[in-house]
């Protein structure tokens, strides 16, 4: 399990778990808007870490430079780095 603490969104910490193969397991996030986390979470597992990130890296919430998809990428591709 990777552990993630995102920075300029509303949610809190980001919890990632990863197969061998770069699949994601397991999503969870802390905080933020619950609803659309838990979407985000469940679109993205059984999908290929890489894959994801190239979905939701550079989305914006808002105004703000990032949003919760866009720190999950982040979460991801740190997480795979780690393997």
């Amino acid at each position: 399990m990777y552990t993630y603490k995102p920075k300029g969104v509303c949610s809190r910490e980001m919890n990632v778990e990863l197969d061998g193969d770069g699949v994601i397991t397991k999503c969870e996030i802390i905080g933020g808007c619950s609803g659309n986390t838990q979407g985000v979470c469940s679109l993205v597992k059984g999908m290929k870490a890489a894959d994801a990130i190239e979905k939701m890296k550079g989305i914006r919430c808002g105004m703000k430079p990032t949003s919760c998809p866009d720190q999950l990428a982040t979460a991801l591709e740190n997480a795979l780095a780690e393997k």
